[in-house]
């Protein structure tokens, strides 16, 4: 009880004149003297108590005060619990209590007005059981807990509420709990700013807004389902929206936008519904949706101004899409549909500014379009590989390098489509692409209608082409079916026969390939050599059989090492595992699953790639790997100059590498600090899929600086996910820099002389250890030197003994820089 303050009770009978007043000493004895319809007006001033509202009272402060003079704040517990149909005005709440709520409101349909709650409780207000309130014009500042937490089947209505702080999420309802929010901002919660969980839980929010949230926006799982309307979510720092595990979650005139992750991320069966809505400034992706079952329905919806480097849409693991009069534009990349059974439906909508592929369909999914218009990108469609397929009906393509592209064995149906003023080609097809065109057009190309190499089986009928700078039609060898195609180049250009060809322009295709600077630049020459033999599971090249080495040969190669003895060690461990595991196995035992891949940390000169060899051959002498051969990569073996170019690049280096080890040096320039319009995270994205999809036939190996390593990981979790542990290589000491220098006279029949051994650990010693410094490089170099400079020495002499041939001496040493 505040010191000097009374609590004023204002009874009220069944009949006016029977009305009384009476005052209280404190807030507790004034509850248990009102009565149902009494009024409780409290004093200013601070309360230590515990209150339970157990009657349909109202409890206000005093009219005319000042907000938040009155304060009911314990020392622990519940601050204030409502039990009633009871009317709260006008109070501040403090509890704190980690384990209890601030306020609790247990039954009834209280109304709460004006009620700010201020506290460092497990929850600012909690609504649970059978309650249904009304709160209008509440806050919370929580910054130890939940904001606002509705549960087990409770419900209410909140309006023109705040909760300003947070520790956890800003609104948690779960256990089937239905509330409705209107007007509500939520903001700086250091969890999700709104929380909705468990089968039978709802919210609908009205004209709400989420900001400043450290974590997701809104997440939404586990048969949750949610109703937002024009809301807006932005500025968090995890997804904007978040959906799992059979949520469903229906946006309407809703904004999302600032935010450096995926705007909405869904998967494992859930359901969005969007219409009228706007996606706008996303890190990731606007539209990720995963796993079979999940779908999202998007109608009327804009998606624009990417912030990062990924599609705006991405639909992979047989997810469905549908997006019907969109618009998505000034993005990366527009649609990205990947993996058998994924599918997307795009119907009366606009793709355009998409700075490198509208559309694109891999890894057997399923594209439709009809009716859409793409302008302005590199690419208009992409069909990639073998499975890929769908359909274009009725669209149109204006100002892309490239209209459509099938490659590898990729096979859609495009109808009625014309692509206008490509700078490349309208329909290019290659590398066993086949596809069928019907009635299409190319008009004002810089390049080709049509380019179609490699002999792809592709169908033409009734398609056209007009004003094309290099030939309407363009196929290097036989292959394409052609009927009833016309171009206005010339009248003979029209072809009857299915099987017949149109005659091919005079300049070859080598001459094309090499002039033009683009897409179709990069693609190579027609040769005339014999193909290697091609392995039947993979199509790569089948590899030369090979002698492995018994792994007490190779581990003692890596004895034999100077230094690196903590190298030593890890290598060791990992092996042993993976010997006992496939000595258990042997034995009809489970072994315990041993992820190969490895993290090599270190300066340059310091092993990394030496070990790499002889852990390769250790897994192949084992039986793990098939051959155990280093394939060694770096950025510029990975990273293309084109869209497109760098996942074929990373795919051929991991087929190099197949049954051994592939080496990605200085793995960390794949994701630079400034990566902007950097296609070294298309490297990143596939090699994490050829390592899920082929773990048991690679293992791959990152490599770098420590702290530029520590960071790549920290940046790309999904990659640092794959690999097993990290393998440190340190700094040589000077003595193991002498060691070195006297392995490669020994290996190179030169012996030290008197005094250099001295000499070279001064030198080392004194040697600047900058970033420059090369470890066991700098003393090969070093060695290196040494000769030189011996050579120069001894060549004066008319007749050198073998001592003279042989020694090398202190004055043969480099001058320090």
């Amino acid at each position: 009880m505040a010191q000097g303050s009374v609590v004023q009770v204002t009874h009220s009978g069944t009949s006016r004149w029977r009305r009384r007043t009476g005052e209280y000493a404190s807030l507790a004895a004034a509850l248990e003297a009102a009565g149902d319809g009494d009024v409780l007006s409290i004093s200013p001033g601070t309360y230590r108590e515990n209150l339970v509202v157990g009657r349909a009272v109202t409890l206000r402060g005093p009219e005319g005060s000042s907000r938040g003079s009155v304060r009911i704040a314990p020392a622990d517990g519940v601050a204030l619990t409502i039990r009633a149909s009871a009317v709260v005005q006008d109070l501040h709440v403090e509890g704190m209590d980690s384990a209890s709520p601030a306020l609790l409101v247990e039954e009834g349909t209280p109304e709460l007005t004006d009620v700010r709650v201020a506290t460092r409780s497990a929850v600012g207000i909690e609504v649970r059981g059978g309650a249904r309130p009304t709160v209008r014009r509440c806050t919370v500042d929580n910054p130890a807990g939940v904001g606002l937490s509705v549960l087990d089947g409770a419900g209410g209505v909140f309006e023109e509420c705040e909760v300003m702080a947070a520790g956890q999420s800003g609104v948690a309802v779960r256990g089937g709990a239905r509330p409705r929010l209107e007007r509500c901002r939520i903001h700086h919660s250091s969890g999700a700013g709104v929380t909705l969980t468990g089968e039978g839980s709802s919210l609908e929010a009205v004209g709400c807004e989420v900001y400043e949230i450290r974590g997701a926006g809104v997440t939404v799982s586990s048969r949750a389902t949610g109703h937002l309307t024009d809301c807006r979510v932005h500025r968090t720092t995890g997804d904007g929206v978040n959906l799992d595990t059979d949520a469903v979650l229906t946006l309407a005139d809703c904004e999302i936008h600032d935010v450096p992750e995926n705007a909405v991320d869904l998967r494992s069966r859930s359901v969005l519904t969007m219409t009228r809505s706007t996606v706008r400034r996303f890190g990731r992706n606007g539209l990720s949706v995963w796993d079979p079952g999940t779908r999202v329905d998007a109608n009327q919806c804009e998606l624009h101004e990417s912030t990062g480097d990924y599609p705006a849409v991405w639909v992979s693991d047989g997810a469905t899409a549908v997006l019907d009069s969109c618009r998505v534009r000034d993005v990366p990349d527009a649609l990205f549909v990947l993996d058998r059974g994924s599918r997307v439906d795009v119907v009366d909508s606009d793709l355009s500014q998409v700075r490198n592929t509208a559309v694109s369909v891999s890894d057997g999914a399923t594209a439709q379009l009809d009716d859409c218009r793409i302008r302005e990108t590199a690419t208009g469609a992409w069909f990639r590989d073998h499975g890929s397929g769908g359909t274009l009906a009725n669209c149109t393509i204006d100002g892309a390098s490239t209209g459509v592209i099938v490659t590898k064995g990729a096979d859609p149906t495009v109808e009625r489509t014309t692509v206008s003023s490509p700078t490349e080609a309208g329909f290019y097809v290659s590398a066993e692409g086949r596809g069928t065109f019907t009635g299409c057009r190319v008009t004002g190309s810089s390049g080709y209608g049509f380019h179609i190499i490699d002999g792809c089986r592709t169908t033409l009928t009734r398609c056209r082409t007009e004003r094309c700078a290099r030939g309407g039609y363009e196929f290097s060898e036989a292959g394409p079916a052609v009927e009833d195609c016309t171009s206005d180049e010339s009248a003979t250009t029209a072809v009857t026969t299915p099987a017949t060809a149109p005659a091919l322009p005079a300049a070859p295709a080598v001459e094309t390939a090499a002039s033009t600077g683009g897409l179709l630049g990069g693609i190579p020459a027609q040769r005339a050599t014999q193909p290697p033999a091609v392995t039947a599971a993979s199509g790569a090249p089948a590899a030369e059989p090979v002698s492995v080495r018994p792994s007490t040969t190779v581990l003692g190669e890596l004895d034999a090492l100077v230094g690196l003895e903590s190298v030593k060690r890890e290598v060791r461990a990992l092996t042993d595992m993976i010997e006992v595991g496939r000595r258990r196995q042997e034995a009809g035992l489970k072994a315990a699953s041993v992820r190969r891949h490895l993290v090599f940390t270190g300066s340059p000169g310091t092993g990394k790639t030496t070990v790499a060899r002889l852990y390769g051959e250790i897994l192949a002498s084992l039986g793990v790997l098939e051959r155990g051969h280093l394939v060694e990569v770096s950025r510029v073996d990975l990273v293309g100059e084109h869209i497109g170019s760098t996942a074929i690049r990373t795919q051929e280096a991991f087929d190099r590498a197949r049954g051994g080890v592939l080496f990605i040096d200085e793995a960390y320039a794949l994701s630079p600090e400034d990566s902007g319009r950097d296609f070294g995270r298309e490297a990143i994205d596939t090699l994490v899929k050829l390592m899920e999809d082929h773990r048991d036939s690679v293992v791959v190996i990152v490599a770098g600086y420590t702290a530029e390593m520590e960071r790549f990981l920290s940046v790309n979790p999904g990659v640092a996910s794959r690999f097993s542990r990290t393998i440190t290589f340190g700094d040589y000491a000077p003595e193991e820099l002498l060691r070195i220098v006297e392995q490669q006279a020994d290996d190179q029949e030169y012996r030290i002389g008197e005094g250099a051994s001295e000499a070279l650990l001064k030198y080392f010693t004194a040697l600047p250890k900058g970033p420059a410094f090369g470890n066991g490089r700098t003393a090969r170099q070093t060695f290196e030197a040494m000769v030189e400079r011996h050579a120069g020495r001894v060549a004066q002499l008319s007749d050198p003994t073998t001592d003279d041939l042989t020694l090398l001496y202190p004055e043969d040493l480099p001058e320090l820089l």
